[in-house]
């Protein structure tokens, strides 16, 4: 035991004295990283705001001290400084060592976000031109790279017409379109109102195996829903053709083409397809039930109105204040406004407060059918409950006071409108100006003039014609109106 413990001891004093231990690849790996992660933490130390010009400089020396060669993260960090500060007439020396003087496989996050930094401040070209040079950098195109090249030339005029030739070009450099490269494609051509084009090329995408995209669906159904050209025939062609290809339309897609319907006067399509909505298991929101209301009022369907009230309430669906105010117009517009006077306590009842325009609406069909007590009630109730009157319940007022004779309330309520800073409207006042000369109260027209002049609005020419045809003899005397008008303009 002694004998073999003395043989150990001796061969270990041999290594120690004739063999050069070498230092295992672990370790010299960890050491070439920490001087990369040296260099790298000196180069962002190095790297001066005022002087973006030297990065190059700075790069190279602080690597060459630590012995290292320079890495991916460290140009990246340079080329990114360098277009953050606007220095891209930098950059190109930087791709040229980073081409020519490095052997590593660059990634190709680099130049997705030069792409993106180009693309953001216009540079166009230079994107297009950096694309097409990333195999030269040891580095394999993929869709990111194209994507984002895509996404920047979409966004530009002067980019669109380049999308084509950069689709042919993707293709010689292997890169395979995908689900999204398409998305951004027909998105773009769906901004600029060529939704045509996109649908072929969406037909084209089925066509080629791609599948079908339900997102892509749901941006051409909205699209075509948006276009003013845009007829029922196609966009509910294009919808059931999707849905024989397996396309799913989501409450979205229905809402989008209910408004369509609603937009265009088809209150009664609108109505199919929210039935067609239902039928495919599909139960409508507030929104899509307030619109085909609102459709159905403007054709003039009263009874539709009041079943699809009356659904939505058993579905279970919570009226909002844009519900409760359609369904009030309808009732007003069928001159039932005591039926629209009725509803105010439900909504309250329900946690739904009026609001102006629910009052405006019932205000505008009191005053058509002579009601004015009832409208004056109203308002008084309005303002007691603290709702600020706008620029239409001043008009609602004033119009229906003057139509029902009652043109002296309605001249103090122009007066308060003045006060109120809100500008009337020219063709009531020259209305209400046009009845004072009539009944010999041009005294009263002139004051109404030099007030709202006051309140620096301008009256029109027409009330000045009005005041200047008025007879002479219900004047205190012509020089007087003269002397009143030039001091009105200020002559």
């Amino acid at each position: 035991m002694v004998g073999s413990f003395s043989v150990v001891k001796k061969s270990n004093n041999f290594l120690r004295k004739h063999r050069k231990w070498p230092l295992s690849s672990h370790k010299t790996k960890w050491h070439q990283t920490f001087d990369q992660d040296e260099a790298l933490r000196i180069l962002k130390q190095a790297a001066n705001p005022d002087q973006p010009h030297l990065l190059l400089s700075a790069l190279v020396t602080s690597f060459t001290a630590y012995s290292c060669h320079p890495t991916p993260n460290a140009y990246y960090f340079v080329l990114k400084t360098l277009a953050r500060t606007s220095q891209f007439h930098h950059i190109p020396p930087v791709l040229h060592r980073l081409q020519f003087l490095e052997n590593f496989q660059t990634p190709e996050y680099i130049f997705v976000d030069l792409i993106k930094l180009y693309g953001r401040m216009n540079r166009i070209q230079d994107a297009v031109t950096l694309f097409r040079r990333i195999p030269m950098f040891r580095c394999v195109p993929s869709t990111l790279s194209l994507n984002s090249l895509l996404s920047q030339l979409s966004r530009n005029a002067q980019g669109l017409p380049i999308i084509p030739d950069i689709i042919l070009n993707s293709h010689s450099m292997g890169i395979r379109l995908e689900h999204s490269t398409f998305q951004i494609l027909i998105t773009a051509l769906c901004k600029v109102n060529k939704v045509g084009h996109a649908m072929e090329l969406f037909n084209y995408m089925i066509t080629e195996g791609y599948g079908l995209n339900p997102q892509i669906c749901s941006l051409i159904l909205a699209s075509l829903c948006q276009q003013k050209k845009s007829s029922g025939d196609v966009v509910l062609g294009f919808l059931e053709e999707m849905r024989q290809k397996g396309f799913c339309p989501a409450v979205v897609d229905y809402s989008n083409v209910i408004k369509f319907f609603v937009t265009r006067g088809m209150g009664s399509d609108a109505v199919d397809l929210l039935n067609k909505m239902k039928a495919d298991g599909f139960k409508p929101d507030i929104v899509c039930y307030t619109m085909v209301l609102n459709g159905v009022i403007a054709d003039g369907d009263y009874k539709m109105a009041d079943e699809l009230f009356d659904e939505l309430l058993l579905f279970g669906l919570v009226p909002d204040i844009y519900t409760y105010n359609v369904y009030i117009h309808g009732l007003c517009k069928q001159g039932d406004s005591v039926a629209g006077l009725q509803m105010i306590p439900h909504m309250e009842a329900l946690g739904c407060q009026p609001n102006v325009i629910t009052y405006n609406v019932i205000l505008k069909s009191l005053c058509k059918t002579g009601e004015l007590d009832e409208a004056r009630k109203l308002r008084s109730k309005m303002q007691l409950k603290g709702l600020a009157e706008n620029l239409r319940t001043f008009r609602i007022m004033i119009d229906g006071l003057f139509h029902n004779g009652e043109v002296i309330e309605a001249c103090v309520l122009l007066e308060e409108m003045l006060g109120s800073r809100f500008p009337p409207q020219i063709s009531t006042f020259s209305e209400i100006l046009s009845w004072l000369c009539k009944r010999h109260m041009v005294g009263k027209a002139v004051e109404l003039l030099a007030l709202m002049v006051g309140k620096n609005f301008s009256p029109g020419p027409k009330a000045w014609e009005i005041l200047l045809l008025s007879s002479e003899s219900e004047l205190t005397s012509v020089k007087s109106l003269e002397t009143t008008l030039k001091d009105l303009v200020g002559i």
